[in-house]
């Protein structure tokens, strides 16, 4: 049996989920399908993907809608204005999944923003439910909800078992960010 779009969850608290969903970006840009990535949290951040996108145009298209992460240290937005801003990310995400202008769409940090409640569940639920028929739907970040999980197709938990950080080593341009 061949089904056509796939749900995909990438969770778990190990390191590699935005790293897993950026393989099959560049996978499904060497068969030349169109991409769009929608970011919930890590917006006003610098990182590596933000400048390697912009090599992958026009087929990979890059949206980072979040303020950054949320309650770290030099956090300075309220978590109204997260709400506001993640709110967005579902607008955007629900018009881009329902544009037919892409393949593959993909919610990075999605799980991450339901588990602050920073969006709703139910919204999630209707992106995924509302996704046409050939589009693979991609969903990313940590504590990925069991009603999250009972929608996919394919979930893989990353599991942390060794970091460098638990030895005081910082993170690491091209490799954490």
């Amino acid at each position: 049996m061949e089904k056509d779009g796939l749900v995909i969850v990438y969770t778990g608290k190990g390191k590699g989920k935005t790293t897993a969903a950026l393989g099959i970006v560049l996978r499904a840009v060497g068969y030349g399908k169109k991409i769009c990535m929608i970011q919930f949290i890590k917006g006003s951040w610098h990182y590596g993907e933000m400048y390697s996108s912009k090599k992958l145009e026009p087929e990979f298209e890059m949206i980072a809608v979040g303020k950054g992460f949320v309650g770290i240290i030099d956090d300075k937005s309220s978590k109204d204005d997260h709400e506001k801003i993640a709110k967005e990310a579902i607008r955007i995400s629900m018009e881009k999944i329902q544009s037919g202008k892409y393949d593959i769409v993909i919610l990075d940090e999605i799980n991450y923003a339901i588990n602050l409640d920073l969006i709703n569940i139910e919204d999630v639920k209707n992106l995924i439910k509302s996704k046409p028929e050939k589009l693979d739907l991609v969903l990313t970040g940590n504590y990925a909800k069991e009603e999250i999980i009972d929608l996919a197709d394919l979930v893989t938990e990353m599991r942390e078992i060794k970091h460098p950080f638990q030895q005081g080593i910082k993170a690491r341009k091209g490799i954490d960010f």
